[in-house]
């Protein structure tokens, strides 16, 4: 059962851009309450899809130069990897329904 890890500025690269299978990267912050209602949702899609990808969380007042970097200005934002590449992102607290949705399209 795989839940999501916290990456940072340092481990991002070799945790995300350099990763074998597709990772999801929750971008967040302590303070947003938004945050908070998507963190289970994610972990359940982290424990659902296993070996399949990997789900991230980066928290973006520890680690801004990797917010910076992907111009992250509103959280929670989900940033969808494979390859190294940015291919998908959601902006905004969504239900588990249509975050499901993206992941499945996305591992299509």
């Amino acid at each position: 059962m795989s839940s999501a890890m916290a990456v940072s500025d340092d481990t991002f690269e070799s945790e995300v851009i350099k990763s074998e299978v597709p990772v999801i990267v929750d971008f967040w912050a302590q303070w947003c309450a938004p945050c908070h209602m998507v963190s289970p949702i994610l972990e359940e899609i982290a424990a659902q899809y296993g070996d399949k990808m990997r789900v991230v969380k980066l928290d973006v007042d520890s680690n801004s130069k990797t917010a910076v970097r992907y111009n992250i200005m509103s959280i929670p934002a989900l940033l969808f990897f494979r390859g190294g590449k940015v291919e998908d992102q959601v902006i905004g607290a969504l239900p588990k329904k249509h975050i499901q949705e993206r992941v499945d399209k996305f591992l299509a």
